[in-house]
């Protein structure tokens, strides 16, 4: 899934793509600004992303469910 983090002052959202589930993500954003921590998120290529709780203006976290991937076929074809 797709997880964006936008940054105060910063123009560019931090964008990773992630296996954990959308409660998972929930909580550790829920938990890192809880306690004025860091968000600790790994990517799916195993590359650990740190984003300091101060910073973060808002977290947007994707659909669980993978996206179909090919044609549709249109009505008649």
């Amino acid at each position: 899934m797709e997880i964006r983090i936008g940054v105060q002052n910063v123009a560019r959202e931090v964008v990773i793509e992630s296996d954990a589930t959308n409660e998972d993500v929930a909580r550790l954003v829920s938990d890192a600004l809880s306690d004025g921590g860091t968000l600790r998120l790994k990517d799916t290529k195993g590359r650990l992303v740190l984003v300091p709780s101060a910073i973060i203006g808002y977290v947007e976290i994707g659909t669980e469910t993978p996206r179909p991937v090919g044609f549709v076929p249109t009505p008649g074809s």
